[in-house]
């Protein structure tokens, strides 16, 4: 995916400029990805559900793919280093530039690699490259307050609870609630480039 130009007007680095971390690395999601990622989502459905839904086959996978210009929304896959197995996703949606300079996580781990601190590594590495290269300012998560795994999740990377959100995505067939997380550069030890 092309990434927007710098205030230059040279492109901005994708994924790939973040260094790896020890066990995973981040890659930009492309149209190539569909059969292992939609593959992951139908064996993850039990672990995922009623958090989030997920492309789950190859039409759904081509409209989500559609969606990262680089610009205003930017998909990420997790991979294994060693392997290049894929661990999970995040996104960063809803990208607004001007004075405010935030997106709004998505994410999510695929079953084989639930629980492994896989994600946490690859949160860490998605913190470098907003804070960084794509010189964000902020970066928000909804999260649904029984989703314990995700709010540990974010807590691990220093996001704090700013607030509570009543009615705010339609997930699983209902309205769901979901508590506002954010972290912005100052609150980390990622400082833009």
């Amino acid at each position: 995916m092309p990434h927007p130009p710098a205030a230059d007007g040279t492109p901005e680095p994708g994924p790939d400029a973040v260094p790896p971390g020890p066990r995973v690395r981040l890659q930009a999601v492309t149209p190539g990805d569909c059969a292992e990622f939609t593959r992951l989502v139908r064996a993850s459905t039990r672990l995922h559900h009623p958090w989030v839904e997920m492309p789950a086959t190859d039409d759904a996978f081509a409209t989500y793919v559609a969606r990262f210009d680089g610009e205003r929304s930017v998909g990420l896959l997790v991979r294994l280093c060693e392997s290049g197995e894929l661990a999970g996703f995040i996104n960063i949606n809803n990208i607004v530039r001007g004075a405010f300079q935030c997106g709004v996580l998505g994410y999510g781990a695929f079953a084989p690699a639930a629980g492994r601190g896989l994600m946490s590594e690859g949160l860490g590495l998605t913190l470098r490259y907003a804070f960084g290269p794509l010189r964000l300012h902020r970066l928000e998560a909804n999260i649904q307050p029984g989703n314990s795994a995700s709010v540990a999740l974010v807590r691990r990377h220093g996001f704090r609870l700013e607030g509570f959100s009543p009615g705010f995505l339609f997930v699983d067939g209902a309205w769901r609630d979901h508590e506002r997380w954010a972290v912005t550069a100052e609150m980390t030890s990622v400082h833009p480039n």
